[in-house]
């Protein structure tokens, strides 16, 4: 059997991605709730601001709604909270329900929403326990002089780092960025032990099978995402 290799935390976190998406409707309160509940130690979700400046939790940023007999799309950014609060939660709503040691992984899918999660997150150690996940390196860099209490983590496809994985943790070492976020399919034990040398965490997404989750795990990475909670409550315990 292949050796597990050591992580940089504890134990790696095991983000539910969206909630228990592979069980319940993804960005739900439901789905949060239900990850938790099958042994999710993270919850994973993406973040938009609406035109009234209300942080929702949905992944592609577009609002359908029925007129008539036709469906019209329109960007979350210029609706009020009005208009789609049933549809979706709000920050506000995830945050009560993670308890205050659950990390929480937010995909910044509208920068703008930064200053109102840092009011919305008014306690230092709260901040602390959230990742804000984006892959532009600079806006990262930005961010993390703005809000330095957050951790922040650059989500990346390997093929799309132009100066290479070891100037590229080198770079996120040097701006205090925090985690290299790369799909499962990029990652090797090499590449997880050339972040950790930077002491730059190792966090794999889109792990769907339990075999995947497993081979992640013994690599060392130090988070997974997947949107079937209780199969990575089953890798950890079987590795």
């Amino acid at each position: 059997m292949q050796q597990r290799l050591p992580s940089l935390y504890q134990q790696p976190i095991l983000f539910a991605h969206r909630g228990a998406s592979a069980h319940a409707p993804e960005n739900s309160i439901d789905a949060f709730r239900l990850a938790l509940r099958l042994g999710a130690t993270g919850l994973e979700t993406d973040c938009w601001v609406t035109k009234d400046k209300h942080v929702v939790l949905d992944h592609d940023g577009v609002v359908r709604q029925k007129r008539f007999s036709r469906v019209r799309s329109k960007k979350i950014g210029e609706c009020e909270f009005s208009e789609i609060q049933s549809k979706m939660p709000k920050l506000t709503d995830l945050l009560e329900i993670a308890t205050p040691n659950i990390p929480i992984s937010i995909d910044l899918c509208d920068p703008t929403a930064m200053p109102i999660i840092d009011q919305l997150v008014d306690k230092p150690e709260s901040m602390n326990r959230i990742f804000i996940c984006h892959p532009d390196l600079e806006l990262l860099a930005s961010l993390k002089q703005q809000y330095p209490l957050f951790r922040y983590v650059n989500s990346i496809r390997l093929r799309k780092i132009s100066e290479g994985p070891e100037r590229r943790c080198a770079n996120l070492a040097e701006f205090k960025i925090d985690v290299l976020n790369m799909h499962h399919t990029d990652w090797n034990g090499g590449l997880v032990a050339l972040a950790h040398r930077f002491n730059i965490g190792a966090f794999s997404w889109d792990l769907q099978h339990t075999e995947q989750i497993c081979s992640a795990l013994l690599m060392g990475v130090d988070a997974v995402f997947s949107d079937w909670p209780d199969r990575m409550v089953d890798a950890q315990k079987n590795i």
